[in-house]
């Protein structure tokens, strides 16, 4: 069984709630979200800080639920069983606790890293294994992954291709 550290925005996709991704994307974060539930352990860090991120955008208790939903109540029903959730622990350096003495000691990805999904990438780097984070809406990380990849972090992106073409287009208003 393999760890990985899923961004919210996967969970979100798979309900439907990510209108500029393709339906084809939804699928393939769907199908993503049944494979992690069968075989992989799901790292939280123990302050809570994804798992609340998580709740606060996702509905475990909406009827019918959704696939980001499921995946939410399976995360929460298995947080003891250390085959499913496994978790890392976090020192936030702020009062946001969006700077982590976990994340990278990297000047370029504490400029241009977005505060809020710092936590994932300290959550990767905390674990023993390094596991990769999951992605699948958010053309930014697509920018961070080389610089990640040198501090051993990697990246499962899903839908790449369409994150690809969003940031090329960005590239081209700028």
């Amino acid at each position: 069984m393999s760890a990985i550290v899923i961004d919210t925005n996967v969970l979100l996709v798979a309900n439907g709630l990510a209108p500029q991704m393709s339906e084809g994307c939804r699928l393939v974060c769907l199908a993503r979200l049944e494979e992690a539930r069968s075989s992989d352990a799901i790292v939280i860090d123990l302050q809570y800080l994804i798992l609340g991120e998580y709740q606060r955008k996702l509905d475990p208790n909406r009827r019918p639920p959704g696939p980001g939903d499921t995946f939410l109540r399976h995360v929460l029903q298995n947080m003891g069983t250390i085959r499913h959730v496994t978790t890392v622990s976090l020192t936030a350096t702020n009062a946001d606790q969006t700077d982590f003495q976990e994340f990278p000691d990297d000047e370029y990805l504490r400029k241009a890293f977005d505060p809020a999904d710092r936590k994932f990438v300290a959550a990767s780097n905390a674990h023993l294994d390094k596991p990769p984070i999951v992605e699948s809406a958010d053309s930014k990380w697509l920018e961070w992954e080389e610089r990640l990849s040198t501090h051993g972090i990697h990246l499962e992106v899903l839908c790449r291709s369409e994150l690809e073409a969003f940031r090329a287009k960005k590239s081209k208003q700028k």
